[in-house]
């Protein structure tokens, strides 16, 4: 539902019969000023003289009044489309040689291992990345695998390097219990981005994550949604169940998916996004139940993007049937990694050094009509050369530590993953909207 917009101001207009009677009026007016003044007699209000001959006794002629034409009718103000873009990253994972790259002598700078991609982020009007792992709790160190907490300090340098919010449902979500949930959103909340999929009570969990993009006088609201297929065998905390976003994945149970996306709409989005985080790791095709879950949210006909999340590796991006209005639904079956320690040399898998960079371009009709459109850039991490993720083409050379051959070797797996049903963004965007606000959920 769009939010409303206001009336524009009625043009008055005169009609044709006004305006000549107007003109007539104004030349009797004139003709009779001119009789007097050619007589020289007494005012005529006084004597009459209005109606007696000129002394010349020569009749004379009447002026012919001059007809102006009618105002123009004014030309209907046409409301503009509202184009907007929006970035979505994969999965920001500190193991502990991450969390070592960004030690500093008095803290951490996650900003350095981001910076080679800060364009392609601020190059988006909404920026979307995924934060797989809750912040460590006041008091305690930071962890990696396989009870991750990463510091604090993470959250706000997201916020420099110019992301606006993350998903943050995931099979991580509770590795440092409740605590963790509330210092990660209470992080998200300091440092000004907006989160999803987590909450610190039971009324934060019922409230939508908004953006609000205003471009032209016109504002449209695009609604972010996240959801997770597990945690790990972990319980979530007592009497809890709202803390985080779950659902089950094994019989592909997308309702509590679809009822989310519902909300969204009856809250007045008029862009759902919805970010899942599940499936099967390393494997860059998408199995037969990740394909049932994204067609199940596609037939709903209430997302119009689906973002991908916990493979590790780029999977396919695709335009599934369905969609809003039956016009289809964009899926990144999954994104890959953003910031981590994997490679083959970690975990064994060659794809998982990778990831992808999606962008979407929406046009939003004054009808409220959603278009969507999405390209593909690659991107890798330097994981010996300081964990420094870098955006690659097929052209790119040597970066960081990593060769000309490795890099291209790394683009070609990425590209072969996505498929070519999305083309390729090789250089950054430019944004489109006038402002952006992102909602601010709190407990």
């Amino acid at each position: 539902m769009a939010q409303p917009r206001p009336a524009h101001a009625a043009h008055p207009r005169r009609t044709l019969g006004f305006a000549l009677a107007l003109v007539v009026a104004a030349v009797v007016g004139v003709g009779g000023a001119i009789a007097v003044a050619g007589t020289g007699t007494p005012d005529a209000a006084e004597t009459g003289a209005q109606n007696s001959p000129p002394a010349s006794g020569t009749p004379q002629p009447t002026p012919t009044p001059t007809l102006s034409s009618p105002s123009p009718s004014p030309t209907p103000t046409v409301e503009p489309d509202v184009v907007f873009s929006l970035i979505a990253g994969g999965d920001i994972l500190p193991h502990m040689g991450v969390i070592s790259s960004a030690k500093t002598a008095d803290g951490y700078d996650f900003t350095k291992l981001m910076a080679p991609s800060e364009d392609f982020i601020n190059g988006a009007d909404i920026a979307l990345c995924h934060m797989e792992v809750p912040v460590a709790p006041k008091g305690t160190k930071p962890s990696g695998y396989p009870m991750f907490g990463a510091p604090k300090q993470l959250v706000p340098d997201l916020a420099t390097v110019g992301w606006d919010g993350c998903s943050t449902a995931s099979n991580h979500s509770v590795d440092r219990g409740f605590n963790g949930i509330v210092a990660t959103l209470d992080a998200f909340e300091a440092a000004g981005l907006g989160h999803a999929g987590t909450a610190r009570s039971k009324d934060e969990s019922t409230q939508v994550q908004f953006y609000d993009v205003t471009e032209n006088g016109r504002t449209v609201r695009v609604a972010h949604i996240s959801w997770a297929y597990g945690l790990n065998g972990l319980s979530k905390p007592a009497g809890k169940p709202w803390s985080v976003n779950t659902f089950n994945m094994s019989e592909a149970d997308v309702a509590p998916i679809i009822a989310s996306a519902k909300g969204a709409r009856e809250a007045g989005a008029d862009v759902v996004v919805a970010s899942v985080h599940c499936c099967v790791e390393y494997v860059t095709q998408p199995g037969a139940i990740q394909k049932q879950i994204a067609q199940k949210i596609a037939d709903s006909g209430l997302v119009d993007l689906y973002i991908g999340h916990h493979a590790h590796v780029p999977q396919p991006i695709v335009r599934l049937d369905g969609g809003p209005d039956g016009k289809g639904m964009w899926v990144a079956y999954g994104l890959g990694n953003f910031v981590s320690n994997q490679d083959a040399s970690t975990v064994g898998v060659k794809q998982s050094a990778s990831g992808v960079l999606m962008t979407a371009t929406f046009t939003v009709t004054p009808e409220d009509d959603v278009s969507v459109d999405v390209a593909w850039t690659a991107v890798t991490v330097d994981r010996t050369g300081g964990h420094k993720v870098y955006p690659i083409t097929e052209d790119t050379g040597a970066v960081g530590k990593l060769s000309a051959s490795t890099v291209h070797a790394r683009w070609k797996l990425v590209s072969g993953a996505v498929g070519d049903a999305a083309p390729e963004l090789t250089s950054p965007g430019t944004p489109y909207a006038d402002s952006v606000t992102a909602s601010v959920r709190t407990p």
